[in-house]
């Protein structure tokens, strides 16, 4: 059984640092795609940062050069580790994978099938 565990939200001032992590279980990490995605109230859920199954990676454009996403592989998990954050990176977090997923679809929530619960992202000014 696929399951994902998210953690490490919290309350942070703008400019500050959080890292997430995401502990995999269930499946082998580098036969599946994972990610991380984001929903802020009233907003549709978005893909932040993903890794496909041949490590290559996604941005989204407003968190490049702010957001790290790595995987050890060996462990099971997936971390993102975010600096400078900004109030609009206020957002539940989630991760999520899937075993199917080709290149041009790792940053689209709908295409994926297993995800963890969210963690909470507050970013204050």
């Amino acid at each position: 059984e696929v399951q994902l565990q998210a953690s490490g939200g919290g309350l942070v001032q703008a400019g500050g640092s959080l890292r997430l992590s995401c502990a995999a279980s269930g499946f082998t990490r580098d036969d599946y795609a994972i990610g991380w995605f984001r929903q802020a109230p009233g907003k549709e859920r978005e893909g932040v940062s993903c890794i496909s199954r041949d490590e290559s990676t996604y941005y989204l454009d407003s968190v490049k050069g702010r957001f790290t996403i790595s995987s050890d592989n060996n462990k099971n998990t997936l971390s993102l580790q975010m600096s400078d954050l900004k109030p609009e990176d206020t957002a539940e977090y989630f991760c999520a994978a899937d075993p199917r997923l080709i290149l041009s679809m790792i940053r689209v929530p709908s295409a994926y099938d297993y995800w963890g619960q969210g963690t909470q992202v507050t970013v204050s000014s």
